[in-house]
């Protein structure tokens, strides 16, 4: 039954590729582990759980690790997008788009031309 109930964050879990996965059920303890390949992936993880068991589900015990913390996120830029959607998207704000323009200054030469399928690095804040 409590597995039931956090299906959404195993199914995330899986369509995010979250390695070296162990869901095991203790009780009625739902018990994760695993590692998500940066901490964009983490959250989404984690806002999913407290969707499906509020802030502090005491029906579940959850330990993700992160693979790559130097960085917040890649994104794979679609047709219709500026860096200031893409810092709206991960960071809420989209004058954050000069941190993400900083940190793929290998790949862009001016913040108003990406092309849809560039890799970008979203940056730590």
């Amino acid at each position: 039954m409590v597995k039931a109930k956090y299906q959404s964050v195993l199914d995330l879990g899986e369509k995010l590729n979250i390695q070296n996965e162990d869901i095991q059920v203790n009780g009625d303890t739902l018990e994760i582990r695993g590692t998500a390949a940066t901490p964009y992936h983490k959250n989404l993880l984690w806002d999913e759980i407290k969707k499906a068991g509020g802030d502090n589900p005491s029906d579940l015990m959850a330990d993700i690790k992160v693979a790559d913390d130097s960085i917040y996120a890649k994104h794979t830029v679609i047709s219709g997008e500026s860096l200031s959607l893409i810092a709206k998207h991960y960071f809420k704000d989209p004058m954050n788009y000069k941190q993400i323009f900083a940190a793929n200054i290998d790949i862009l030469k001016n913040p108003d031309l990406i092309d849809p399928g560039q890799v970008l690095v979203i940056p730590n804040l």
